[in-house]
């Protein structure tokens, strides 16, 4: 595979269109798909924003400008995905709630935590490095476009079998959330790893 494909695959693996749909549940069911389309683009052209950003920025934006290493970046993102997760595989509620009582105006709280967090990020970043910038994008743009229409999806599907099989739509936000705990648990497990092995590999002879 190609780096634009294993750019592009990499970030729309990370968005996981199911997960999103799960962790946007509470809007999926208050939303009709008109107004639910409209703030979930909304969102991702905000997040297509972030991510163009970093791509074009890559580690020095985060090193020099932010002054943070971008590993340590990597890491903490892995332990709040590990809470994520814990949290998921114990059914103790909603990864994050940041939906107030007016859901009518939410698209940057999809944005931000729901599209863009540090594995989107670092995924953007890598692109950037793999890609040349208009080709970064491209492969951006692809996985938020693929990601949206599975959500909507989603959304379609819900709305029509609600009425009849509101009981089994419950349960199976409750299997699949946790479910899906398995993917954010061991993915942010991988990230800790990953970024403390690159983190010897760079620093470790200074230490």
């Amino acid at each position: 595979m190609d780096a634009f494909g294993k750019s592009f695959l990499l970030l729309f693996v990370l968005l996981n269109p199911f997960i999103l749909s799960i962790y946007l549940m509470e809007l999926v069911k208050s939303l009709n798909i008109i107004e639910f389309s409209r703030q979930l683009i909304r969102a991702c052209i905000i997040s297509f924003a972030v991510f163009a950003i970093f791509a074009w920025g890559g580690e020095v934006l985060f090193e020099d400008i932010m002054q943070v290493r971008f590993l340590s970046f990597q890491i903490f993102g892995g332990i709040i995905f590990l809470v994520i997760g814990i949290r998921l595989i114990l059914g103790t509620g909603p990864p994050v709630s940041v939906f107030g009582t007016d859901v009518s105006n939410v698209s940057a709280s999809i944005a931000m935590p729901f599209i863009v967090g540090p594995g989107t990020v670092s995924a953007s970043v890598l692109a950037g490095s793999r890609l040349e910038f208009g080709i970064a994008l491209a492969a951006i743009g692809l996985a938020l476009t693929a990601a949206v229409l599975a959500i909507l999806v989603f959304k379609w599907l819900h709305d029509l079998v609600q009425r009849r099989s509101e009981r089994y739509i419950e349960r199976y936000t409750e299997i699949a959330g946790r479910a899906t705990a398995l993917f954010t648990g061991s993915f942010a497990v991988e990230m800790i790893i990953s970024g403390i092995e690159s983190w010897i590999e760079k620093f470790g002879g200074s230490m």
